[in-house]
């Protein structure tokens, strides 16, 4: 089976962000102490420290992913901030020791501000020429149905591409073409004769050529759901976590040791939080729910209560952009996502996995069946206690934002391996730390992936 990772090849540019980072942040530290103490330093733990920090904190802060409308700060200030943080945890955290620096106003003056400034300065020139060669000027070409076409721009309202029927390719030459940085086509276009002739003109001229789903992937790192055939969906490369498959059978030795690892160790936090809600109402500590598993099937899923006792007398409904049903506690729970780590007992189980599409409440799915296109595939993989969809998309709150959902589940369906759920797990600690957790910003643009109290 062929190794696919659009996400890996997006974010090419970024990863050489961290390796400049790695490269910078050593030279900038040795020529600073080779300026005071006139020779190179040898081993100890300062350099290992400061390059540790660094790469840790620009990596939560946001330097090293890509920015969206939902940045609060963007990456060209994130160096001042992150040169602030080095600067106070070295000095309160270190010792002199163990940093080869003496903790004065002297040493500070000397050594690590001169450090730090010159460290800065390199990394953020280094990674805006990094970002700024990746960026290719030409526009996109897509070819698409009318219902593709209305699709396209309503998705893409800023899409930097032309979007094209397939009348107007028809009278298009090979010249024409390599205009563009590359044409995407869709794979319910039936192209004649002529049109495969000059595309193939075109591409031996070095046009990219592509389908719409594989575009989609590659630069946006989902699929819309109405963009996909069933034939492509039957005979497309990709499904590395399928039963009996190796990739399968490490997900779930993965599962079954950072699972049992991670129920360990975040012990001491569930009993704190558990006599935390019990002083606060009274009422039961774990909310348990049915869920839909792997191949629908139905399963218990246990939680944190967030909510009121009395939540859903009403009968269940979508969580919302400040649900008065969330309790004080609740809420931080909900951002720190503390509220979900009773559903590792799930994952030992073997009712769900550590990374796989968020399951869903079989009352919503009727309805998300009927109104979403290819809705149930997402049962053909475990679900999972965070997702593709989870780390990419805000928390929401309605069927337009279940459709987002879907759209993140179907891509990591195509694309899952190892290396990707690697990356899940730590873009999950990152909002975990920064406790960016399921809490709707805004019921006109989030999506739910759980209504639970």
């Amino acid at each position: 089976m062929q190794f696919r990772a659009p996400w890996l090849q997006a974010r090419m540019p970024l990863i050489a962000s961290a390796g400049w980072d790695a490269l910078v942040v050593p030279l900038s530290y040795g020529f600073v102490y080779h300026w005071h103490h006139g020779n190179w330093p040898r081993g100890g733990f300062a350099l290992p420290l400061y390059l540790g920090l660094w790469l840790a904190w620009s990596y939560l802060l946001g330097r090293y992913s890509k920015t969206s409308e939902h940045s609060r700060i963007t990456p060209n200030r994130l160096i001042l901030l992150i040169a602030l943080i080095l600067l106070l945890l070295t000095s309160v955290l270190g010792g002199a020791w163990l940093l080869q620096i003496p903790l004065t106003i002297t040493g500070l003056r000397s050594q690590q501000l001169p450090f730090l400034i010159i460290a800065s300065l390199c990394s953020w020139s280094g990674q805006l020429l990094l970002l700024r060669a990746a960026i290719d000027q030409r526009r996109w070409l897509m070819v698409a149905s009318a219902p593709e076409q209305q699709l396209l721009l309503n998705l893409l309202p800023a899409l930097k591409a032309t979007i094209w029927n397939l009348e107007q390719l028809e009278y298009c030459s090979a010249s024409q073409l390599t205009e563009f940085q590359g044409v995407a086509i869709s794979e319910q276009l039936p192209l004649s004769l002529e049109n495969l002739e000059e595309l193939m003109l075109a591409r031996s001229q070095g046009l990219q050529c592509t389908t719409l789903v594989n575009w989609c992937e590659a630069q946006l790192q989902r699929v819309p759901p109405e963009l996909f055939c069933r034939k492509s969906l039957l005979i497309g490369d990709g499904f590395q976590f399928q039963p009996g498959r190796f990739s399968w059978r490490l997900k779930r030795s993965g599962d079954v040791f950072i699972g049992a690892s991670l129920l360990l160790l975040s012990s001491p936090i569930l009993l704190l939080m558990a006599l935390l809600i019990k002083l606060q109402d009274g009422g039961p500590i774990f909310y348990y729910q049915i869920r839909s598993g792997i191949y629908g099937q139905i399963f218990t899923l246990a939680k944190l209560r967030s909510m009121q006792v009395n939540a859903e007398q009403g009968g269940p409904r979508w969580a919302s952009h400040k649900d008065e049903r969330i309790t004080p506690l609740g809420h931080w729970l909900r951002r720190t996502r503390i509220d979900e780590l009773p559903q590792l007992w799930s994952v030992l189980r073997g009712d769900m996995s550590l990374i796989g599409p968020r399951p869903e409440r079989p009352e919503f799915e009727i309805e998300l069946e009927r109104s979403i296109p290819h809705y149930r595939l997402r049962h053909w993989l475990r679900p999972g206690l965070s997702g593709w969809a989870q780390v990419c998309h805000p928390y929401g709150a309605s069927v337009a934002d279940a459709r987002e959902k879907l759209s993140y589940d179907l891509y990591y369906l195509r694309n899952g391996n190892p290396l990707l759920d690697v990356l899940i797990l730590i873009k999950t600690i990152r909002l975990v730390v920064l406790a960016r957790g399921s809490i709707p910003l805004d019921l006109s643009q989030q999506f739910c992936n759980s209504s639970q109290p």
